[in-house]
Order: C-alpha cells, then sequence, then structure tokens
C-alpha cells in the first residue's frame, strides 16, 4: 500500500464547482464551509474537503471547525458514500480519532492511506486498536502499521498472545464488552489520578502542567480558581480549535481568558469564535461590536430578539438588520 492515493482526481457535481469558484459570494462561502446549505451527502463531504484545504485561512478553519463538531451520525453518512477522497479520510481520521464509532465506519472506507492507518495505530484508543488489529485485509497489504502497533505500548493487550495477528478467532461478544467496560474503568480511574493530583499541586506546578499538558490536564485546569492557571491553559500550543470554542460559549469564562481569546488572530478568524465572542457577556463591547460586522443575517436576526446579551449587542442588532432594510 503507497500514499499515491493522494494524486486521485475528484469528481464534483456543478454546484459544488460554482461554490468554490472566485466570485461566488462570500457569504455564500462561509454558510458552505459551516454546513448550513442544503446539500446531498455527497455534495456536502465534497464541498467541507475542498474547503478545508482552500488557502483562504477562514474558510479552512471554519471548514474544520464545522468537520470537528458535526453530530457523529451526521458525520457517518458522509464517510458512507463511496469513494471517498483519500485526504478527506485522513483528515477525518486526525480530527475526530477519539470517536470510535466514526473510526470503525472509517475503516471500512475504500481510499486509505497507509499514513492515515499509521496515525491511527499510533494515536488510537485501545478499542480502535483492537479493531484495527482485527482488519486482516488492511494489515496484509500494510505491514509497517502492524509495525506501529506492535511499538505502540497502549496495544499490549491487543496484541498479547498474537491473536489478533495470525487470524485466531475473535473474542466473543461478551468478552469484548468486558474488555470495553475494563477501559472505561481505567479511563475514570486516570481521570480520578489526575484530579486527586492536580488538588495536590502548587501553583507553579499547575502553570506547568496547563502550559503542557494533554487534553485531560487542560479541562482540569481551564476551570482552576486561580487566573494564572487556567489562563496557561489557553498558551498550550495543543489547544484545539474546538476547546477554544467551548471557553468562549461557556458563560463563566473570566475576562482574562476572553481576552487571551481576543488577542489571538488565528482563534478570531474563525467565524464560531466571533460569534461566541459576540454573545458572551465579558467581551469588551467594542471587539463585540466589531465582530458582529460579519455575522450573518440569520445570526443578527437572532441577536436582535435574544434575553441573553447585553443591551448594546440588541439595539445593535436591530439597527443593523434596518440599514439592511432600507438597502434592499
Amino acid at each position: 500500500m503507497t500514499d499515491n492515493k493522494q494524486s486521485v482526481r475528484l469528481k464534483v457535481s456543478p454546484e459544488v464547482a460554482r461554490l468554490v469558484q472566485n466570485g461566488v459570494p462570500r457569504s455564500e462561502q462561509v454558510q458552505a464551509a459551516r454546513g448550513a446549505l442544503n446539500l446531498g451527502a455527497r455534495d456536502e463531504g465534497d464541498l467541507l474537503f475542498f474547503l478545508a484545504f482552500s488557502q483562504d485561512g477562514e474558510l479552512r478553519e471554519t471548514a474544520k471547525s464545522t468537520l470537528r463538531t458535526l453530530s457523529a451520525s451526521r458525520l457517518i453518512t458522509l464517510l458512507e458514500v463511496p469513494d471517498r477522497h483519500p485526504r478527506f479520510l485522513d483528515l477525518i481520521a486526525r480530527l475526530r480519532l477519539g470517536e470510535e464509532e466514526v473510526m470503525a465506519v472509517l475503516l471500512d472506507c475504500r481510499n486509505l492511506l497507509p499514513s492515515t492507518l499509521l496515525h491511527m495505530a499510533r494515536h488510537g484508543s485501545p478499542r480502535l486498536l483492537s479493531l484495527l488489529a482485527h482488519r486482516q485485509d488492511l494489515l496484509a497489504t500494510a505491514p509497517e502499521v502492524l509495525e506501529a502497533l506492535q511499538a505502540n505500548p497502549r496495544a499490549t493487550a491487543v496484541l498479547e498472545g498474537g491473536a489478533e495477528i495470525h487470524g485466531e478467532d475473535p473474542p466473543s461478544e461478551g468478552v469484548r464488552e468486558g474488555e470495553a467496560a475494563a477501559e472505561e474503568n481505567a479511563e475514570e480511574e486516570g481521570s480520578l489520578s489526575k484530579y486527586q493530583k492536580a488538588l495536590e499541586m502548587g501553583v507553579s506546578e499547575k502553570i506547568k502542567m496547563a502550559l503542557t499538558g494533554d487534553k485531560e490536564w487542560r479541562g482540569i485546569f481551564i476551570k482552576d480558581a486561580n487566573k494564572l492557571v487556567s489562563a496557561a491553559v489557553l498558551k498550550n500550543p495543543r489547544i484545539t480549535d474546538g476547546e477554544v470554542l467551548a471557553i468562549a460559549k461557556n458563560k463563566s469564562s473570566s475576562d482574562e481568558l476572553i481576552r487571551l481569546i481576543t488577542l489571538n488572530r488565528e482563534w478570531v478568524k474563525l467565524y464560531e469564535i466571533k460569534k461566541a465572542l459576540v454573545e458572551h457577556p465579558r467581551t469588551p463591547l467594542p471587539t463585540a461590536l466589531r465582530y458582529m460586522n460579519v455575522l450573518t443575517e440569520k445570526d443578527i436576526k437572532n441577536l436582535a430578539g435574544s434575553r441573553g446579551v447585553s443591551a448594546v449587542i440588541v439595539n445593535n442588532a436591530r439597527r443593523m438588520l434596518i440599514a439592511k432594510d432600507q438597502k434592499k
């Protein structure tokens, strides 16, 4: 198996071709990147794929954010369309690796790249590693994936005894359920252990871990009462756009967290983050009013009737709608 599948040509419908061309109204392209157009599964997936690799930074990041946040059922519908482009499959593997239901469907897709399977083998959950280890068809054509599984300490239990490699009968349903329950218990214990460790840490230790720790540590320290600790989470180079969006949507997020988000140019290029900041009570009003200029008419209408934002935001939304009507 080689990565030359990346060169696969993608044929798209006339509507998708129109939407990705220059000259299309930007508002329509933003809606497309948000997955807000009424398209079929094939066209929606093709369009999000194109926009996720767009040279336009805002469209690219918005499309990726959409693919991160689509419901699992909707994403699976997109994946079940035959002959998805290998780079699209690779992108989904990297954005949604932790969702085993999605990954199980992805493993059944044609055109999977060896690099995609290697990413799964190196970074997947124990359950995903088990699913991958049982795929004799994939392992037979990609020996490097088997090597990656063998080198992954999290795959030790999966590969113990070589049952999955040598084609022995897979575990019974009862055994699989027991393994899944054991994995869930282990994850809960790991989370509890980290929480207990956090309670015993000093401020400097917390800041260091917030700056370098994984998603679980970030989730713990973003809630820390000390602003230096919670702010350090946003300076962690591994933090994802989805985590930042969740912080921006959380009405209890502190002034300092909101300030740091507004200062990051990459984050505020994303439509959903701008929208969340407009709605956040701790976003400085001049900043919120400036971000309102990029919101869609639908979102402006929602703000005009909202009771969850300040009167200044509501009144400005109403003025924007009146001005728009007068131009028609």
